[in-house]
């Protein structure tokens, strides 16, 4: 697939979730996705409140992760992290499932959880992080399900953190489970263009990178 410099950038989260991220760090990526018509500022949860203060009045939205990176907490502690980041301005929510849950064929517990989140967001994009290298491609299939019956907006690859990212077989993978009316988001270890060309060939509709500007060819 061959896309536009402007409409690969329109399916770019600008993404900053380095644990030593500074202030000013987030303050360049939000004037970075502004200048560049990015999709959304993807960052974690401390610096919802600057990024929607930076992009209040543009048409790029304030992005914040939630149970990141591990997905490993109870899930009323991931609905409490929705909220207050709703309420700090974010419009789009990123939520690591529990995958000890999805290795233990509990799905029952992930679509539950991915529902309670999904109650709060109110209109609120919903992004569903699977860690798609933990998983095998039964178990990514099947939480893939679980997030479609509870309304999710998105099923996304990675989080970047583990070892390794997304992969063109495992977005296919998850677009034919989601079907074609929820996002794809591939993340995790894209670098460059035809990386993302061949993931969004894949079913992709939406990158997660910190490598943005690189991507659509702007040094």
């Amino acid at each position: 697939m061959s896309l536009t410099r402007e409409a690969l950038a329109a399916m770019i989260d600008h993404t900053l979730l380095r644990p030593d991220a500074r202030g000013s760090e987030v303050e360049h990526y939000c004037r970075e996705a502004l200048t560049h018509g990015f999709k959304a500022v993807c960052v974690n949860p401390l610096y919802i409140p600057l990024v929607a203060s930076s992009l209040q009045g543009s048409t790029v939205l304030p992005c914040a992760v939630v149970g990141f990176p591990l997905g490993a907490v109870p899930s009323v502690l991931k609905a409490f992290e929705t909220e207050w980041v709703i309420q700090q301005g974010a419009r789009e929510v990123d939520m690591v499932i529990n995958i000890a849950a999805a290795k233990e064929g509990n799905f029952a517990a992930i679509t539950q959880e991915i529902a309670l989140l999904k109650s709060i967001c109110h209109g609120v994009c919903l992004k569903v992080i699977l860690e798609t290298c933990l998983l095998t491609n039964a178990e990514i299939a099947s939480a893939c399900h679980g997030a479609v019956e509870a309304g999710a907006d998105f099923v996304k690859t990675s989080t970047g953190f583990s070892h390794a990212g997304a992969s063109p077989e495992h977005v296919s993978l998850m677009r034919a489970a989601v079907g074609p009316s929820v996002g794809v988001k591939a993340s995790g270890g894209i670098r460059d263009r035809s990386q993302a060309e061949v993931l969004i060939d894949a079913g992709a509709n939406r990158i997660g990178t910190s490598k943005s500007v690189e991507l659509i060819g702007i040094n």
